[in-house]
């Protein structure tokens, strides 16, 4: 089964890549890594909510924001390769969660992306990875996460 028809399969459609906030890429191709920038819970232009985990936002909440950071990602990816095909794992996920100071449930925050990786990609989504707690993400974002993807084939490669 092909990744795109995963992702039907899970009622999940790839968004446009989300716009830079800034100066720089949504993700760059070296070699046959994708380096994806750190993917905020943006849906239509529009940040999906805001505020610190423990706090104003559950960590249930949190987890599917992150989620929906980890489909941004898989769009900024396929926007550098082409082809999801060609992506052959997911090596690194690193998920940043704006945190109440009492808070210390990071590693289940990032979890939504991590499953989600998981699910999208099967064994290739399994990755090494981190869960950071942080004071304050750009425009206030309860979570951001960036992702280490190696591929084949992609436009320049092979």
């Amino acid at each position: 089964m092909s990744v795109e028809d995963r992702l039907a399969e899970l009622g999940l459609e790839l968004p446009e890549v989300v716009a830079p906030l800034a100066s720089y890429l949504p993700a760059v191709l070296n070699g046959s890594y994708v380096y994806t920038s750190g993917q905020l819970p943006i849906t239509k232009g529009e940040l999906a909510e805001t505020g610190k985990v423990g706090a104003e936002v559950t960590p249930e909440r949190a987890a599917a924001l992150a989620e929906i950071c980890a489909l941004n990602a898989i769009a900024a990816i396929k926007s550098v390769v082409g082809d999801l095909s060609r992506v052959k794992r997911i090596v690194k996920v690193v998920g940043f969660v704006a945190s109440s100071p009492d808070f210390y449930g990071q590693p289940a925050v990032v979890n939504g992306a991590s499953e989600l990786l998981g699910a999208v990609f099967g064994d290739a989504g399994k990755h090494a990875r981190s869960a950071v707690g942080v004071a304050v993400l750009p425009r206030n974002a309860p979570v951001e996460i960036e992702v280490i993807a190696e591929c084949s084939g992609a436009r320049g490669l092979d």
